[in-house]
């Protein structure tokens, strides 16, 4: 398999930066998935004398059929399932519920927009009657999370009733960052066939909501995970499995997963390494700045201070490789996850940006573990007066394979309007994609500078003592926030910017800092813990990792969740595998591919 898993990239295509507009007419989500409507959260109780059964016409046995909604990234799991061998029949109707041989569920987004598709669609129904005669069945994340009596997620919001419960939001109070995001450890709890080569290995969780185990709801659960406190990973009743956990981003433990679901009569013999898997795990993430050099190619580049060409002669583009093969490389090498930076999107008409989107469809192809993507992602314009919301932007690159995506300018801008005045208008980028999506779908990017001060005093917002003085001898310095890619600041700080996306609905933050930006002297901790301590999601260290030993130490001296690099990883000075192989001699959890 691991031969397989890299074999496509080795005839990666080259992309061309020059994008044609065309594909602004793709917004609807892809030819298979089902319309997907504004939030309308309805009250739905599962009739249990709906009667339709399946037809003589049954689809083919080498087909699993997949229920997409139409919300989410569902390319990676359908890429998944191809990956594995299996053709995919696409919901369209309940028959082809009823008629499914095997059927996946890959819930992604909100609770209550979800259900809404369901009910409109009636599709609700005929879930619960197939469900109801122990078919086979698989739900995913959101997919484990509607079988439940209801969400607090935009409710009370009635679910599909099948299991007792109700699914309600982690509770940030104890220290737990909300979302739950990253790779954790499972308990088996009973068996449960499609777990069974796990081990004791990580998989990836990625949610702000669960369901918590019960003596009502004991009978299905099959295993739990802990994060402040237990909750129900996996569940499973005859035929029926479900999983809050992806497998699709669970990297080859997450395929074994798939594998024994889709072939559970075939001899599974492919074990998986068994780990030492025992709580969450800190991240190590690749990075991978993407633009147009000067001949048009999209290649990976690497900035100085964000300034991403090379002192020379010609002053051309940093060229450090192209970005599919980069990102199959870092996949192979144990990356957490892979992070795509378009730094050209701020000035091209993002859904005309079609190399980048093909760069995801292409990575999603091969890459199991999550991938997220930035720039452009905004409201605007086109130059024929067409309007385009960051919704429509947003679900174009979902669609097109990301699990994430990361908002920079346009969430300083939506930001400094609420800070001034103090309400939410639900029409950002950052409020729409995270309300119908969920918060765990979007990323925050903050771009700030230091500005040394002698005097705390000598600004309103937030400072820190630094550990290093500033040039003058300062002792003080706030964080100044920056668009356009470091370009232009603006009159707010990192601090009351982190705090401002985090109550506007971000799920996560990445925390970058120009000062740092390719100086390989290690990351700010001063203001990494300025940030971390200041919000309850989790916070992506960022910027200036020049050594194995940076990584340790940002994680001993702050709460990032995570830490990214981007340079000594396309320069092959420090390999992904021997951070983590530090980590783990320094006593922190990682996870091991």
């Amino acid at each position: 398999m691991a031969a397989a898993k890299g074999a496509a990239f080795a005839s990666a295509p080259q992309f061309s930066a020059g994008g044609s507009s065309s594909s602004a007419s793709t917004y609807s989500g892809g030819p298979h998935s089902l319309q997907f409507p504004q939030l309308n959260p309805l009250n739905f109780k599962p009739s249990r004398t709906f009667s339709i059964r399946a037809s003589a016409s049954a689809s083919d046995d080498s087909a699993v059929t997949l229920l997409d909604y139409g919300a989410g990234n569902v390319r990676s799991l359908r890429n998944a399932i191809r990956f594995l061998g299996c053709e995919i029949k696409d919901v369209q109707s309940p028959e082809d519920i009823l008629n499914a041989k095997r059927l996946i569920f890959p819930g992604v987004g909100a609770f209550a927009p979800a259900m809404d598709v369901l009910n409109k669609k009636g599709l609700a129904e005929a879930l619960c009657a197939y469900i109801e005669q122990d078919r086979p069945f698989l739900g995913i994340c959101l997919g484990l999370q509607l079988l439940f009596e209801s969400s607090e997620e935009n409710g009370p919001v009635k679910g599909l009733g099948l299991i007792p419960g109700v699914v309600g939001r982690f509770d940030s109070s104890n220290g737990c960052r909300v979302p739950h995001i990253g790779w954790n450890a499972i308990k088996v709890k009973k068996e449960s066939q499609i777990l069974d080569d796990i081990g004791s290995q990580h998989v990836y969780f990625v949610h702000s909501y669960r369901a918590i185990p019960s003596d009502d709801n004991k009978e299905w659960v099959s295993s739990v995970c802990n994060y402040g406190n237990e909750f129900i990973a996996s569940v499973r009743r005859g035929n029926v499995h479900a999983v809050q956990f992806h497998p699709e981003k669970s990297g080859e433990v997450g395929l074994s997963v798939l594998r024994r679901f889709l072939y559970p009569k075939s001899e599974n013999t492919k074990v998986p390494v068994k780990g030492k898997a025992s709580k969450l795990a800190k991240r190590v993430i690749a990075c991978l700045d993407v633009r147009a050099n000067d001949k048009g190619d999209l290649v990976v580049t690497k900035g100085d201070q964000y300034d991403v060409r090379e002192q020379t002669e010609e002053n051309e583009v940093r060229n450090l490789g192209k970005p599919v093969e980069l990102a199959g490389q870092y996949y192979k090498d144990g990356a957490d996850e892979v992070s795509f930076l378009n730094i050209t999107g701020y000035r091209d008409f993002p859904l005309g940006d079609l190399p980048m989107l093909q760069v995801l469809q292409y990575a999603s192809e091969n890459i199991f573990v999550p991938l997220t993507v930035g720039g452009g992602i905004r409201d605007f314009t086109d130059g024929n007066g067409r309007y385009y919301s960051s919704l429509e932007v947003a679900a174009e690159y979902f669609r097109s394979g990301a699990d994430k995506v990361s908002i920079g300018s346009d969430a300083v801008y939506a930001a400094e309007e609420y800070l001034k005045t103090k309400v939410k208008t639900g029409k950002s980028s950052l409020e729409q994609i995270s309300r119908v999506y969920g918060n765990q779908a979007v990323v925050v990017s903050i771009d700030p500078r230091r500005v040394y001060l002698k005097d705390p005093k000598d600004v309103e917002l937030k400072s820190v003592r630094v550990a290093k003085p500033g040039p003058n001898g300062e002792e003080f310095a706030w964080y100044q926030c920056t668009v356009n890619g470091g370009r232009e600041g603006r009159p707010i700080g990192a601090y009351e910017l982190a705090k401002a996306v985090e109550e506007l609905g971000a799920g996560e933050i990445l925390l970058n800092c120009i000062d740092c930006d390719g100086q390989g002297k290690g990351f700010d901790i001063d203001l990494i813990n300025l940030i971390s301590d200041a919000v309850s999601i989790p916070v992506i260290a960022s910027s200036g990792a020049g050594s194995a030993e940076h990584f340790s130490e940002v994680f001993a001296k702050t709460n990032a969740s995570a830490a990214l690099a981007a340079g000594i990883f396309h320069r092959k000075e420090v390999p992904i595998q021997s951070v983590k192989e530090h980590l783990l001699k320094e006593g922190v959890e990682v996870r091991l591919s």
